[in-house]
């Protein structure tokens, strides 16, 4: 369906859409009218025919294609001004001769092509100003060239295979912009560059340029702003270079320049210098006389904090200074005070620190300050202490000290930092007072001006009173009037002529009127007494009295489905017709079914009910359209989800994605059995905006998996409420992108339209881009919307809708593409979502509790709560817990077993618990589990009297408890647990009644009481028990003794047989099987390897280990040998792989600490963990931070959330700068640890590190 707007469209932009093989639009042909067309990166194979008929077309850009020619239809053209066909795969022989010879044309642009040549016939195009052979393969510029296209305004000739430029050259006077950048010019003088007066770009970058072929003066050239001599080795600067008065912008890089030799008054207008990848040492002192410059780049040099000129502070209009690759190691204080400074990097240098104010800098956005290893920021002013709030958290140290209730020293670091705020106090004290000063002169002058205007407002208001009270004297003269004449006096008469006849109420008789279009409509009195129930009626009945006066009575009568503007208007029109006839009754309302009896007589009590209505509606009536069922398949990009339209069929479902499913009353979510469960989340949650912002909540939102579908679901896809018999299966291309969203702004003049383009920046929409007062198209190809803004004129939208339809109908489309309609404010929620951040989020504070987030009327009283801003970082602060001494463990070992009474151990095999055999107790695999009951006895609880007034009889008897411990293995499944819960627990209850007490375990999270029963030997081995016992015993074996914070928690784990699992600190155990018998029986031997700073107590438990638990039951003829570390046999070596680096470095045992960040009470909290911690303690939920004395590492858990990741940082930097101040002589590196990859320095605090666990689903 043509709309006849493509007559007036003057220009549009297609660019973005595809146009390969014949899918260009043949109604483009229709615009005959248009001047200017884009076509950039729409997939171009040839020029399309259509544009033949365009003969008024004076613009056409078709970059970004694949063109190999355009012959044909350029020639049909005789109106072209600019020709731009960039970016294609054009050659000589591509291009038409004839264009050229267009008086007309203006720009032509063929660069990054495969152009060899120049164009045939260019030189005809003397009308040219801007010619653009860039990035191209073109060897010579033949001389007829710049002969006669001596009009240019711009030339570009970079990029090519030049060699020598014509000295006709010398032509283009009027050129202004010349660039020559990446050709060889070896026999290129430029002598011709002087008769260029009007030059104002000039860029010869890499372009062979030495001291000998630059002109030794450029006076003459006073235009020229804009100089690019990079990349041509050259040693010093020009000498002509420093005369140019004008210069904005000068790059010198990649040259081998050493000093700059410039002097006071020279390139005074200077905005931009580049002199990186230099070899400069110094900068001069001048350059901070340039005051206009902007952007200074001197990356790559050798530049030191003496070449750095002081005064640089004087250059406040700077913007960008790159310093990166340098050998600075300071920087001038000055460079705080370049207040306009954006963007400042400093990168691989040797900084040791930088100045204060840097912190103080207002617009900086970018500081690059990355592998400058020795270097200590400096601590940020207490002015800027709010930037610190994070979360609604203040995370600097010194206020985290505070609230820990830690007080600095005097001598600490912190004091200077202290004294350094007192400085900044003081000068905002003197701030303050200023503005204080200003507040209160600003105060006086306004007082006096409102004293002066109560004054004048006292006369004026004294003066009213008088003449009010005046006013009332005279009225009180005058006599009452009646207030009936004053009305009638006052009256507004309305001429009503034209609604109702002359004739009506002048004699006897009857009118009817109905209703319709807001007006009466006078019946015929043949229809009298017959009333629609959808209409409104006006009766007027005029009778004469006895006296000759007539009487009159009117009526409006109303049906039962009478629309509003219907009752309204009769209501109305009965007032205006008693006014018409100046009548004193009063008008009656007479309803359906309900009429009074002075109204039925005047019908003869015979009125006629007629159903529906005969006359129409004043109003507009619309129909709500049917709800077209569609389906999405949803993505995520970033926090974004992107629902991409699919036709309506069960072959677009695919196992690997989401999809929603829109029927109106319900919207289904479907997940494939290989899609994320976020991607599932995410398009609920899309599902329950969807529904609150276009349905009113009124649709039911249902989910289901590709496995379990309702036929519900199917009859809503399918229209059938059976399964489908095909296979779903995968068909969406790997990486698919869906196609490029295009925003189309409407433009209207006189007597023509436009449909330009509004550039969406990396492809992103935002909400900003559409504007009140117009009218833009939206189009993602499968939907395409309108949106109109609330402030656009009728012309405007009346153009938008008519071009929205030729839009979705000349470009090729799914059959499923649909046109919506979007107003501003009102927009749909699939329409935002084609919008980067345009959703209806509520911020939320996370480190909130559930107390404070109660609708409290006053905010104070949540903050007194210290809720709000509440974070615990207590535990940072405290001392590491001590070590326990080895007479304290054993002190503790002895009250731990002294009421043991009996223990006895099961095993699981298979699916039952048996007893553990006596030779295997302390022994424990990972894959198995077992139960210990113990029997304690209970302690008679002694009477206050003392024990002298009880007999020997009477004393009580001892009292029993039975505590039944579950140990798991790490590689254990819950199986065992749950055949222990269905087993042995029932029994144990019922035999032990309120007695028994079960205490679940896993392995190296056991507590002292059940470690002391095995009295340091416990022995933990990889594998299952009875498949180990079975085929196990074959391979050398090495197992680590260690011992945490106490030796109660003494633990032998199995860990590599590698040499890098040595550590120093600990005792090792490596057991080796013989292949072959010895000859003294022994059929392998067991290493006791005692590191050189284990602890010599822990010595003879080695041993014990060694002989009782290492060797197994079979192994009676292992002999035990003793190995001091450092006295090593080659065997020793050969069976761990070869002699490698270990751990040596005992310290971090001193210092090895483990913190717990989570928010789970409702607000951040830090904790610590004990000594003795795991692997298994790192928790995938939470953060964790691990100090080892050397490093400080911030482990980041799978299933943690970003807001505890972002406090765990912030709160990590508070521990890191608190360590340094405590252990100043100790530096801790501050390091990320990632799960799965964590280093040797973080394994090596985890006894017997292995394989993370992966969370289950």
């Amino acid at each position: 369906m043509s709309t006849g707007v493509l007559q007036f469209v003057k220009g549009i932009d297609f660019s973005g859409n595809d146009f390969s093989g014949d899918r260009f639009p043949h109604d483009v042909e229709q615009m005959t009218q248009m001047t200017w067309l884009k076509l950039n990166d729409s997939k171009l194979e040839q020029v399309p025919d259509e544009l033949s008929r365009c003969a008024n077309l004076e613009h056409l850009q078709m970059a970004h294609n694949q063109l190999i020619s355009v012959h044909g239809e350029l020639s049909d053209l005789p109106r072209l001004r600019s020709v731009i066909v960039r970016d294609n795969n054009l050659k000589t022989a591509g291009i038409p001769t004839d264009i050229f010879r267009m008086k007309d044309l203006t720009i032509i642009d063929l660069s990054r092509n495969q152009l060899r040549e120049v164009p045939t016939n260019l030189e005809y195009a003397k009308g040219s100003i801007v010619l653009n052979l860039s990035y191209n393969n073109i060897e010579t510029i033949p001389n007829s060239v710049c002969a006669n296209l001596i009009d240019l305004l711009f030339l570009d000739l970079s990029n090519n295979k030049l060699d020598m430029l014509p000295p006709q050259i010398r032509r283009l006077s009027m050129l202004q912009s010349l660039k020559l950048s990446n050709n060889p010019l070896n026999h290129f003088q430029l002598k011709q560059l002087p008769s260029m007066t009007s030059l104002s770009v000039l860029h010869m970058s890499n372009t062979n340029r030495t001291l000998d072929n630059i002109p030794p003066t450029l006076d003459d050239m006073h235009n020229l702003r804009d100089v690019d001599f990079s990349e041509n080795n050259l040693p010093i600067v020009p000498e002509a270079l420093f005369k140019l008065r004008n210069l904005r912008k000068l790059n010198l890089s990649g040259n081998k320049i050493e000093k700059l030799n410039m002097t006071e008054g020279e390139w005074e207008n200077l905005e931009t210098l580049n002199m990186s990848h230099n070899q400069l040492t110094v900068l001069p002192d001048c350059v901070v006389k340039l005051t206009r410059l902007t952007k200074l780049y001197a990356a790559n040099n050798q530049l030191t904090f003496e070449g750095i000129p002081s005064g640089i502070g004087k250059l406040i209009q700077l913007t960008v200074l790159h310093l990166s690759y340098n050998k600075l190691e300071l920087v001038p204080e000055g460079i705080s005070r370049c207040v306009k400074l954006q963007k400042l990097k400093l990168d691989h240098n040797r900084l040791i620190t930088l100045p204060e104010g840097i912190h103080l800098l207002p617009d900086l956005k970018v500081l690059d300050l990355h592998e400058n290893e020795n270097l200590v920021m400096p601590p940020k002013p207490n002015d800027a202490r709010k930037k610190l709030a994070f979360y609604n958290i203040d995370f600097s140290l010194e206020h985290q000290r505070k609230i820990a209730g830690q007080m600095t020293s005097p001598s600490s670091s912190i004091s200077s930092v202290h004294s350094g705020g007192a400085r900044q106090d003081a000068l905002a004290r003197r701030k303050e007072f200023i503005r204080r000063r200003k507040q209160q002169a600003d105060q006086q002058s306004a007082d006096k001006v409102i004293q002066g205007m109560s004054k004048i407002a006292g006369v004026g208001a004294a003066l009213t009173e008088k003449q009010q009270e005046e006013e009332e004297r005279q009225l009180e003269a005058k006599s009452a009037v009646n207030w009936k004449k004053n009305i009638e006096k006052n009256r507004r008469h309305i001429d009503y002529s034209d609604i109702f006849d002359e004739d009506v109420g002048s004699d006897e008789g009857m009118w009817v009127w109905e209703i319709e279009n807001f007006y009466p409509s006078i019946m015929d009195e043949a229809f009298h007494g017959q009333f629609y129930d959808a209409d409104a009626y006006l009766v007027l009945k005029t009778t004469r009295e006895a006296s000759g006066q007539l009487r009159h009575a009117i009526f409006y009568w109303l049906g039962e489905h009478a629309s509003l503007d219907k009752g309204m208007c009769s209501a109305v029109h009965a007032v205006g017709l008693r006014n018409h006839l100046n009548a004193t009754c009063r008008t009656q309302r007479e309803e359906m079914n309900d009429e009074t009896e002075e109204f039925l007589t005047l019908f003869g009590e015979e009125i006629v009910y007629i159903e529906g209505g005969r006359t129409i509606s004043g109003f507009y009536t619309t129909e709500k359209p049917a709800h077209l069922t569609r389906l999405y398949r949803a993505g995520v990009n970033g926090t974004a989800v992107e629902m991409e339209p699919v036709p309506l069929s069960v072959e677009s479902l695919d196992p690997r994605f989401c999809f929603l499913l829109d029927a109106g009353e319900t919207i289904w979510i479907w997940s494939g059995y290989k899609s994320r469960i976020t991607v599932s989340n995410k398009a609920r949650l899309f599902a329950e905006r969807l529904n609150k912002r276009d349905r009113k909540g009124k649709s039911e939102i249902e989910t289901c998996r590709q496995a379990r579908c309702p036929p519900e679901f199917w009859q809503a896809l399918t229209g059938n409420p059976d399964k489908p018999q095909g296979a779903i299966v995968e068909h969406v291309p790997e990486g698919f992108v869906a196609e490029r969203k295009k925003l189309y702004k409407v433009n209207i003049g006189m007597g023509f339209l436009e449909l330009p383009q509004v550039e969406l920046p990396k492809g992103i929409a935002k909400q900003d881009m559409l504007g009140s007062k117009g009218v833009f198209v939206l189009d993602s190809n499968s939907d395409i919307f309108l949106w109109i803004g609330k402030k656009a004129n009728r012309l405007l939208k009346m153009a938008g809708q008519k071009l929205v339809v030729e839009l979705h109908q000349m470009i090729d489309r799914p059959d499923y593409a649909q046109v919506y309609r979007e107003t501003e404010g009102e927009e749909s929620m699939m329409f935002r979502s084609k919008f980067a951040g345009w959703d209806e989020i509520v911020p939320v504070d996370y480190t909130r509790t559930s107390d404070s987030v109660q609708r409290v009327p006053d905010l104070k009283v949540i903050v007194k709560k210290d809720n709000m801003m509440r974070a615990d970082l207590a535990a940072l602060f405290l001392e590491r817990q001590p070590s326990m001494s080895y007479e304290e463990s054993e002190e503790l070992m002895e009250d731990c077993n002294y009421d043991l009474e009996l223990m006895e151990s099961f095993v699981l095999e298979g699916k039952k618990f048996v007893k553990l055999p006596q030779k295997e107790f302390g022994i424990f695999y990972t894959m198995d589990c077992y139960v210990f009951l113990c029997r304690y006895a209970v302690m008679p609880e002694e009477d206050e009297e003392g024990e002298d007034e009880h007999d020997e009889d009477d004393k009580p008897e001892m009292d029993f408890k039975c505590v039944v411990y579950f140990w798991q293995g790490r590689d254990a499944s819950n199986m065992g647990w749950l055949n222990f819960t269905f087993q042995l627990q029932p029994n144990f209850e019922e035999i032990f009644k309120d007695k028994l007490e079960v205490v679940r375990m896993y392995q190296q999270q056991e507590n002292h009481k059940f470690l002391s029963h095995f009295k340091r030997k416990f022995l933990i081995k990889r594998g299952r028990r009875g498949l180990t016992k079975n085929l196990g015993g074959k391979w050398p074996e090495l197992f680590q003794m260690r011992a945490n914070g106490s030796s109660v928690c003494n633990r032998t784990i199995q860990v590599d047989c590698q040499a890098n699992q040595l550590c120093s600190a600990f005792c090792h155990m490596l057991r080796i099987p013989f292949k072959e018998i010895e000859e003294d029986g022994h059929r392998g031997v067991v290493y006791v390897w005692m590191g050189k700073d284990s602890d010599p107590r822990e010595h003879e438990f080695a041993r014990q280990v060694a002989s009782d638990l290492v060797v197994r039951d079979d192994d009676n003829d292992f002999r035990i040998v003793e190995v001091q570390e450092g006295e090593e046999n080659e065997e020793f070596w050969k069976v761990l792989g070869g002699k490698k680096k270990y751990e040596t470095d005992s310290s971090f045992v001193k210092h090895t600490r483990l913190f717990r960040c989570t928010n789970e009470k409702g607000y951040f909290a830090i904790s610590e963990k004990t000594v003795d911690f795991c692997q298994d303690d790192l928790d995938d939920d939470d953060i964790m931070i691990l100090d080892n004395g050397d490093a400080v590492f911030l482990w980041i858990g799978a299933r943690s959330s970003d807001i505890e990741a972002k406090l765990s940082y912030q709160a990590a930097q508070v521990y890191h700068a608190s360590m340094r101040m405590k252990a100043n002589e100790k530096p801790r590196k501050f390091m990320l640890a990632v799960r799965g990859r964590e280093s040797c320095r973080f394994r090596k605090c985890f006894h017997a590190w292995s394989k993370m666990k992966e969370p289950m689903g």
